[in-house]
Parts: structure tokens; sequence; C-alpha cells
């Protein structure tokens, strides 16, 4: 999540085989916990056209508990990461602004849900993301942090994965989901 003084997302995911490997992989780097794991539920927004997604935006309501969050991000810059603007406020109740959203004409396109658990070390945050498609290991800072830690948690540049969560579902689906088909958990794991 970027700040206002710097409104620049940089991040990469790595694919591991369990929360567990992620797990201990990350504290083995000496990364400190910054916030236990919680069900994200994410829903993505556009206008009915697909001007965001025509222009390569987001458009994200979270709802987690005890935060929700309105973000915005920018097209994607090129390069070996994801890096683009990301514009984030605090809100406190997700499902009335999804409402307050619907009635501006926007429409929930997808919705996905993540198990997320944070770590941090100096200018990198690390996240494990259990999904319904898979393990992954987020890390967002400063470009050097990035690939320092990368490095540490055994990856190289090949192994940077820098697609969205929707665009690795529609693949794990062979192609773009069915209409109404969302990346959520039919048996949440434990």
């Amino acid at each position: 999540m970027s700040s206002m003084a710097n409104p620049i997302e940089r991040e990469i995911k790595l694919r591991f085989e369990s929360a567990a490997a992620a797990r201990g992989a990350i504290v083995a780097t000496g990364a400190v916990e910054r916030r236990a794991r919680q069900l994200q539920d994410d829903r993505l927004l556009d206008w009915p056209d697909g001007r965001l997604r025509e222009r390569g935006c987001t458009l994200r309501v979270r709802d987690q508990p005890g935060a929700a969050a309105l973000t915005f991000k920018g097209p994607r810059q090129p390069g070996a990461m994801k890096v683009r603007e990301e514009l984030e406020t605090v809100v406190a109740d997700a499902p009335l602004l999804i409402r307050l959203l619907e009635q501006l004409g926007l429409r929930v396109w997808f919705r996905y849900q993540k198990y997320r658990q944070e770590y941090e070390l100096p200018g990198v945050v690390l996240t494990i993301d259990e999904t319904p498609i898979g393990t992954f290991v987020e890390l967002e800072g400063e470009e050097r942090g990035i690939t320092d830690l990368a490095a540490a948690l055994g990856r190289t540049p090949r192994d940077y994965v820098v697609d969205s969560y929707y665009t690795l579902f529609a693949a794990a689906r062979g192609g773009r989901p069915d209409a109404g088909v969302d990346m959520v958990f039919d048996n949440p794991p434990s």
C-alpha cells in the first residue's frame, strides 16, 4: 500500500507450494509480523462500458476485519516488477461504499478472496496470500529491497509474477472466467 507522499506501488508475487512453506521462508529472513492472518474480501468495480479496465486501471473496495479501503490503481508501467500509481483511503463501511458507487453507475465485475498475513523488513512489506488458486508471497516496497529479498527467498526475476489475481484466476480456469464467476473460497483453509 502506497502513501500519499509516494503514491507509487512497486510489487511482485512469488508462488509457494503452501502457506507453511511461505511462512517458514519469510520468518527465516528475519521479517517481523505486522498483521495477523485475516480474510480479505475484495471487489473490483467499473462502469458498464469497462472504461477503467480499458485504460488498465483498477478500482477496488477491500473489506477485512476492522478496516475497509477504497483503492484506485493506475495503468502498469513497463518493467520486470509491477509499478503503478496507487491511491488508497480507509473507509468505515465497505458494503455501504459499494452501494454508493453502484448508485453512481459503477458495477462490481469481479470478487476475490484471500487470507493475508503481513510481515515487514526495512523498506519492504511481505504478505502471504492464501487464495483459492494457490499461495503467493507478495513483496512491496523499493526495487532494491524487493530484488534482495526475492534473492534471499531463493528466487530470481524469472520467478516474479506480476499478474493480477483476476488474470491468474482466468489463467487457472483456462481463459476468461464466465460472467459472475468469482475467486472465492468454497471451503476456506483453516
